[in-house]
């Protein structure tokens, strides 16, 4: 592979006067080379990830980077510009620019190079050599760590006017910047050392703090920001030890360490990992920016924390639904996290066991619900064994539904100590019939016990034993009690009226719950109100013997959602010029989407055109999932698609009404798109849609 940077990839007459402006000039430098394979896609990338936070540094840096599948190999581009470029920093514009490629798949090694360049950054004498270095190859050199700054300077004539206009020599100008940042004389890591020297033989340990520092790249900032803390670190006379979760991977902290530790550090733009590792100490919990650019008041922050006795509410680790969104949310938005936590935890189950249910009687027919247990008679050469096995295996599955529903809702809002209650809670409700419904009410019930039980003060000795006794005993006690005595028995009765309503849908009000579901299924893709409507689908089925009602449902539901990305499909077959170039490409992948029921599989349309696609979408959905049950079909496989259609009841009939639904969007579609003005091939317009579908499609975050 050939090296990151080059004298090609160099330009110290940097002319451009936007960010933008720079970014393309040194993108073009990679594209002459063969590092960038489409220059505009990589632009895009760019500017995605430069409108999720200014890239801007103090210190006259700007440092704007990306991943992109443009790129062909960790490629980096420096500029130097006399004017400054405005890269969204504090102190003003930036006059040394540094473009980071790196490939969707950067390797290890690469990374960790570019680590390095983050960290020399907090160098002054590096980037003071930077400012003064007059010859390209020699600044590639010096990026590279092949020349050290000491020798870039020895390199420049005495007097030589640098890239900020000051007569000095690189070495004065290097000792000169170190000073001002510091505002301490050149011998800084001598009076360092003489102080952690003073502490250790007056028997004082010195403040010790962990950090963690990453950036949604984990390229760069991730770096910069551990570099500065410990930098700050050496100067006010404090350990710092700092774990940087970047791109390259990161290695977890010394468990002993961070016990020892007297405070904590987070700078980051991203979740971090194993966040819980540091609870119960003094926190500062900050960007990563600020990170970089203020760590001297971090450090005293902390430690004023921890003078103060002061514990803060962001060292406890957050809840997953906390970890996942903006503290700052309502209720509302939290419960619907809340649930769908629980669901996305317990779809696999349906999955895997109504998948194996279905193969089960496919291979054994209908009656295999009667076998007997195979430990008692299984013949390896007979089908019905196996179709008795594969049946078995299933309803066990099965029995985890409700458990890990309600497990995993309390989960959502407690964290791990509302595991234990949400999982006593949601086998209760099946102990007493109390279903689906049973589970929703167990799971909140239990997380909403265990958040009142953490917010009780308690002796210091006790904590502990909280986690794994005190938590899961009181709790589990509670929910149970409620489950068995207060609530259960209403539920039950709910969910069985329910169930009845169910079985008595005929004629027109089964037709019009399909066109419902149908509309749902289509509304958002993949969204809640999807996830509501497959939930719905799927706690009918999810019992050994289920209705025929129940199946219709689940019928109807999983031909509504093929419907969409099907139809997107055949609209971009059928009308091509009305889709963008991507479009197009997506609409080929679209067809597998579809008949694999994935309904995400319209999403780039949707999110490009939202106005025309989803409305249409909706409507063929409900066209398709009235069919269905007005047709009778029956299906009790939780997903699968075409996959399973051998398992569908009037398998014949249920295609056709797939094939109406599809029939009906497209048309929609491609009349809606057909009314207003195309943009031509290749505009500014087009460019963006195409940017903003690839990025949908490819599930990349939009800025990486």
């Amino acid at each position: 592979m050939s090296e990151m940077i080059t004298a090609d990839l160099v330009d110290l007459d940097l002319s451009a006067e936007t960010k933008e402006a720079a970014a393309r000039a040194l993108a073009e430098r990679m594209v002459t080379l063969g590092r960038v394979t489409d220059l505009e896609g990589f632009l895009a990338d760019v500017a995605a990830r430069e409108a999720q936070m200014p890239t801007g540094l103090d210190g006259g840096i700007g440092i704007p980077h990306c991943r992109s599948e443009h790129v062909t190999e960790p490629t980096l581009g420096f500029g130097r510009s006399a004017a400054g470029i405005d890269f969204g920093a504090p102190d003003g514009p930036a006059d040394l620019i540094f473009l980071i490629a790196a490939p969707a798949g950067a390797d290890d090694a690469h990374l960790t190079i570019l680590s390095s360049l983050a960290r020399q950054l907090m160098n002054a004498e590096f980037t003071s050599a930077l400012r003064a270095v007059d010859d390209a190859a020699a600044a590639a050199a010096l990026i590279r760590g092949d020349e050290s700054p000491a020798a870039a300077a020895s390199t420049v004539p005495e007097g030589t006017e640098s890239a900020d206009g000051s007569k000095n020599s690189v070495a004065v100008s290097a000792a000169a910047s170190a000073d001002t940042a510091t505002g301490t004389t050149t011998d800084t890591t001598d009076t360092t050392s003489d102080t952690t020297a003073d502490a250790g033989a007056s028997g004082e340990r010195p403040f010790r703090i962990v950090a963690v520092t990453s950036c949604p790249t984990g390229i760069a900032h991730t770096y910069m920001a551990a570099e500065s803390l410990e930098n700050a670190g050496r100067e006010a006379g404090v350990e710092v030890v700092v774990e940087t979760q970047g791109s390259a991977g990161f290695t977890r902290l010394d468990p002993a360490v961070i016990a020892a530790a007297d405070g904590v550090i987070f700078a980051h733009d991203v979740p971090v990992r194993d966040k819980d590792r540091f609870a119960g100490k003094p926190t500062v919990d900050v960007g990563v920016k600020a990170g970089i650019n203020k760590p001297a008041e971090l450090i005293t922050e902390v430690r004023g924390k921890a003078a103060r006795g002061e514990v803060s509410a962001g060292s406890a680790p957050g809840t997953p639904v906390e970890r996942s969104g903006d503290s700052a949310e309502g209720y509302g938005t939290k419960l619907r996290k809340w649930l769908m936590s629980g669901v996305s935890y317990m779809v696999p189950f349906v999955a895997a066991g109504g998948l194996l249910i279905a193969l089960g009687f496919a291979i054994g027919g209908y009656k295999i619900n009667k076998a007997p247990s195979v430990m008692d008679h299984f013949m390896w050469l007979q089908a019905d064994s196996w179709g008795a096995l594969f049946f078995q295996i299933g309803v066990v599955s099965f029995g985890f539904l409700v458990p890990v529903l309600a497990g995993y809702i309390a989960y959502g809002m407690a964290d791990r100590p509302g595991l234990v209650p949400g999982f006593v809670g949601g086998a209760i409700s099946l102990t007493i019939n109390a279903g689906f419904l049973g589970g929703l009410a167990a799971g909140l019930i239990a997380g909403g016990v265990v958040i009142g039980i953490q917010k009780v003060k308690i002796p210091a000795s006790l904590r502990g034993i909280m986690p794994v006794v005190v938590i899961p005993l009181i709790s589990a006690a509670i929910v149970g009690f409620l489950m068995f005595v207060v609530i259960g028995k209403p539920i039950a009765s709910a969910q069985k009226g329910m169930t009845d309503w169910l079985n008595g849908l005929t004629g027109t009000n089964a037709v019009l719950l399909g066109a419902l579901l149908g509309l749902m299924m289509c509304f958002d893709l993949g969204g809640p109100v999807n996830k509501v409507a497959y939930t719905f689908a799927t706690a009918g089925i999810a019992v050994a013997s289920p209705s025929d009602s129940a199946m219709k449902i689940m019928a109807a539901v999983m031909a509504a959602g093929m419907v969409p990305p099907l139809a997107m499909a055949l609209a971009t077959t059928v009308r091509g010029r009305l889709f963008t170039q991507t479009e197009r490409e997506n609409g080929k992948a679209a067809w597998v989407l579809g008949a694999s029921f994935i309904s995400e599989g319209a999403i780039p349309f949707a999110a490009a055109d939202p106005l025309r696609v989803i409305p249409s979408a909706m409507v063929g959905g409900a066209v398709t999932g009235s069919l269905s049950m007005a047709f009778g079909a029956t299906l009790r496989a939780p997903h699968g698609g075409i996959f399973v259609v051998p398992l569908i009841g009037n398998p014949f009939l249920y295609l056709i009404a797939i094939a109406a639904g599809v029939c009906v969007t497209t048309a929609l579609v491609v009349v809606l798109k057909g009314m207003r003005k195309q943009a031509p091939e290749g505009t500014g317009a087009g460019v963006a849609d195409t940017a903003i579908a690839a990025k949908v499609d490819s599930k990349e975050p939009v800025a990486a």
